[in-house]
């Protein structure tokens, strides 16, 4: 019988630094959990307008395998010894990378520069790409040295929950501290959020050494402010309002995180490299070592 490639690591790259820092991150990964890397770009042709001028469309195909074969040299000039294959896909962008991360342990993209603008726009492709992806999600953010320890935010809600068994697979993983954070607004909340803070690093499994934080203020400036001694951040993409398509945490981290940022979906996050929804139920996720290492 054959046994299948396990899933890979999928980057998505569009011609940009920040796709390039998605490259990196993901050679890093791909060879830390001992997977290919795939490197994507989706080939959207434009429509045009009847007073334009005729399209190019050879020369736009080129420029498109010549992102992919950049990022490919990139990603073996970053991990020599890292598997890597490049593919053009025809598609809109959050179409392709919705479905390439029904098959995939982790997708990478680039932050492409979101701090820079006033708003989060909802229909980006980082936007769209986090809140429907169907497995883990690391925003890379640059060239940054690894430093720090683990960092998970709670808020009790089925996402943030799978964020922190997570951060503690990889804490235990990389021998170093985890660091679990939950934020309230004012002190008159604290004595609830210690009790969420006990129940939550009560029901990790992992012998790790744990630190709880209870921090107070605004959740998105505070958490800001704790990812810049972090080594990685890990959250759900949504708070216990499970009916946005974005929290609004999460939409501020997604601009301003400093450190990488891994968003885990509760119900579909990849299990022991299974497709989402194939593998068992117990919440587990795959290790994301290169993201910490």
């Amino acid at each position: 019988m054959q046994i299948a490639e396990p899933a890979p690591v999928v980057v998505a790259v569009n011609g940009t630094a920040a796709g390039l820092a998605a490259t990196r991150l993901g050679a890093r990964e791909a060879v830390a959990r001992g997977v290919a890397l795939r490197i994507l770009h989706a080939f959207a042709w434009p429509g045009t307008r009847y007073l334009d001028d005729p399209p190019d469309y050879a020369a736009a195909r080129h420029d498109a395998g010549q992102i992919v074969q950049e990022a490919v040299a990139t990603a073996l000039r970053t991990v020599p010894g890292v598997r890597v294959e490049g593919r053009v896909t025809d598609g809109q962008p959050v179409r392709e990378l919705v479905r390439q991360s029904r098959s995939a342990q982790l997708l990478v993209l680039g932050d492409d520069g979101l701090a820079a603008g006033p708003h989060l726009p909802p229909e980006a492709v980082l936007v769209q790409v986090v809140a429907h992806a169907r497995c883990p999600v690391a925003i890379a953010r640059g060239v940054r040295p690894p430093a720090g320890p683990v960092l998970a935010a709670v808020d009790g809600s089925p996402c943030s929950l799978m964020a922190v068994r997570l951060a503690a697979a990889e804490a235990r993983r990389r021998q170093v501290k985890l660091e679990v954070a939950h934020v309230v607004g004012d002190a008159a909340g604290a004595q609830a959020g210690r009790r969420l803070l006990e129940q939550t690093v009560g029901a990790l499994q992992d012998c790790i050494p744990v630190r709880p934080q209870l921090l107070i203020g605004d959740p998105a400036l505070v958490l800001v402010r704790a990812s810049r001694r972090a080594r990685v951040m890990m959250v759900g993409p949504r708070g216990t309002d499970s009916n946005t398509l974005l929290g609004a945490v999460a939409a501020e981290l997604l601009c301003r995180c400093a450190c990488p940022t891994v968003f885990v979906h509760g119900s579909s996050a990849f299990v022991h490299g299974t497709p989402a929804g194939d593998g068992p139920a117990d919440g587990t996720v795959p290790s994301a070592a290169a993201l910490i290492s």
